[in-house]
């Protein structure tokens, strides 16, 4: 796949896509989506064809995002991750989120803060990895153990970056993906690197925004300029059908009505407002509502 870092500024911010992989959905799309008609599905692909493979099956973009500003570096979200994430089961790991770092000019060790906007494993997958997941001098990452290897401890990949997770997410992860205590929130714990939000929360660069239904503790982040918007919107949105026809409820979601409330109060704007999108699954990486 390209590694081009698509970028986008919203005043003297700058949010930068970055890539981590691609591949089809686990289920078909209609399941997923099974309240939308013939029309909405014609239309939605005229819309977004890249949405649709050759075999009719629904293809996700996996991506994170960076926002960087003279305020410092904020990462939406860490991908599916290298060949031993707890995405591996289903996406198409190893992703390639520090070669799109590294296209973006952007160092992990410069990154000062971690929003996750939650905790489904293609959202995590580069958050706490093993010594084995990370990059060598050369560029290649492995991820995989070789027989007889001790087992790596795990740890922030992004060493001193603030991960930010809403409490009601956190206090979810069990019934979310239990293995993901493990994984993920203990060991950044115990490295003092988790923090809990509790709702809307000002960051050092744009806004947390909690925006539940997708899970109970989903968040977006919010960046403003005056009347320009920008909203990197974790699984608020995960297909334009999503954005054509927000009310239309998507399979997969904890909390139908909670997550239609989240999708039409976000994308409901005030008039001479331009709001724009960045998006980790549809084919565009920014897109204007």
């Amino acid at each position: 796949m390209s590694l081009s870092v698509p970028r986008l500024r919203i005043g003297s911010t700058e949010i930068i896509a970055l890539a981590d992989g691609e591949g089809p959905f686990f289920s078909p799309r209609a399941e997923a989506f099974p309240d939308a008609t013939a029309d909405q599905w014609a239309e939605v692909d005229r819309y977004d064809p890249g949405a649709v493979d050759a075999e009719g099956r629904w293809r996700l973009q996996f991506r994170a995002y960076a926002i960087r500003s003279d305020k410092g570096v904020v990462v939406v979200d860490a991908g599916i991750g290298p060949a031993d994430s707890p995405a591996g089961s289903w996406a198409p790991v190893p992703g390639v989120l520090p070669e799109s770092l590294a296209a973006a000019g952007i160092d992990p060790a410069e990154v000062d803060t971690v929003v996750l906007t939650h905790l489904h494993t293609d959202h995590v997958g580069w958050a706490v990895v093993t010594e084995a997941a990370v990059p060598s001098a050369g560029g290649e990452v492995d991820g995989k153990a070789s027989a007889g290897d001790a087992p790596s401890e795990r740890r922030p990949y992004f060493p001193n970056a603030e991960y930010l997770l809403q409490r009601a997410e956190f206090d979810a992860v069990d019934a979310l993906n239990p293995q993901l205590r493990e994984a993920l929130t203990d060991p950044l714990q115990a490295a003092g690197r988790l923090r809990l939000l509790d709702g809307d929360t000002t960051l050092r660069i744009g806004r947390a925004v909690a925006t539940p239904g997708h899970t109970p503790g989903h968040q977006s982040v919010l960046i403003a300029d005056g009347r320009e918007l920008a909203l990197v919107t974790g699984d608020l949105l995960v297909h334009a059908l999503q954005l054509l026809h927000p009310e239309l409820a998507y399979g997969h979601e904890a909390d139908p009505e909670a997550a239609r409330h989240s999708r039409q109060r976000m994308l409901a704007r005030e008039p001479g407002t331009t709001l724009h999108l960045a998006t980790p699954h549809l084919t565009e990486p920014f897109l204007s509502a």
